[in-house]
């Protein structure tokens, strides 16, 4: 399999021909090596971040901004990501070699709940800085995991699992070393940009079964692990509207959207978009609109 082949494509071309609801049950898992990533001839990450978990194994030097704080990584770490976690790398010329596997919930279904763990939590650790015998074993680890992935065996899918459980536990025997700084209290935009991020993930709603999970401030807020009136003052100072604001916003524009193109029933868009009633839905349309769904549909 080529590095630079989608997850999608590369889950279509080996498992097109399995019947759906045996290859939902795989999941999705793949690794790679950072070389092809980096540099001026960087090639486009190859899956959707919004969608997958990530174990990252790293050596060189760059930053990793969240919400609230900064984390300088200046020879070498262990990173897990969430997607529900918005954050964003910075000065990664100086990153100089390192992996990463992706994989989604599913690829664990049956085996745990990956969210269970502080290490993909928003008030959890999420950074390692490592020793270079750590960097040789994780090395190790993630070229196995090489080896498997390229293997016939039969379970080597419970084998991968295993790899990345063995990385997540030794991760968590960790005591975290690495350091980071709080943000200073002006760093409204960045937290208004990370907050416009994750409610960006929320979108498009492409399934009448899905349901938005994040709904208010306080969700929001619980994600970017930052108080809820931090928050609101980030955005009112960045935006000059309020976090409900800007929320209601992207969901009347998501509304607008399925009501026009897609043939849904009142019903079922109300539910993807997280109203609990059907008349909530009406009433908050309306008010922004000055027109019911129905009519707006049919205008």
């Amino acid at each position: 399999m080529s590095n630079i082949e989608t997850l999608e494509d590369f889950y279509k071309r080996k498992y097109d021909w399995l019947p759906d609801n045996i290859r939902n049950e795989i999941g999705h898992f793949n690794v790679f090596r950072l070389e092809p990533y980096l540099g001026e001839k960087a090639k486009p990450v190859p899956y959707k971040r919004r969608d997958y978990f990530k174990i990252t194994l790293l050596v060189g030097e760059s930053t990793i901004e969240y919400a609230d704080k900064v984390i300088q990584l200046e020879k070498q770490a262990l990173v897990f990501s969430n997607p529900q976690i918005p954050y964003s790398w910075r000065h990664t010329e100086g990153i100089r070699q390192g992996f990463f596997c992706v994989f989604n919930q599913d690829f664990f279904r049956h085996y745990g709940n990956l969210n269970q763990y502080s290490i993909f939590q928003p008030e959890g650790n999420h950074v390692f800085d490592l020793t270079d015998a750590q960097v040789s074993l994780l090395s190790n680890q993630f070229e196995r995991m090489f080896q498997e992935i390229n293997s016939e065996y039969i379970y080597k899918y419970d084998v991968l699992r295993t790899i990345v459980y063995e990385i997540v536990h030794f991760a968590m025997k960790m005591q975290p070393t690495t350091k980071f700084h709080k943000q200073p209290l002006n760093a409204a935009q960045r937290i208004t940009t990370l907050f416009l991020e994750l409610l960006e993930r929320q979108f498009p709603i492409d399934d009448s079964l899905q349901m938005l999970s994040l709904r208010s401030a306080s969700d929001y807020a619980g994600k970017l692990n930052v108080h809820v009136n931090h928050l609101n003052r980030a955005v009112k100072e960045t935006t000059d509207k309020t976090t409900s604001q800007v929320i209601a916003e992207r969901i009347l524009q998501e509304a607008k959207i399925l009501l026009r193109q897609t043939s849904w029933s009142i019903t079922e868009i109300a539910y993807a978009l997280g109203f609990n009633e059907v008349t909530h839905f009406n009433n908050f349309f309306k008010k922004h609109v000055q027109l019911s769904p129905l009519k707006f549909r049919n205008g």
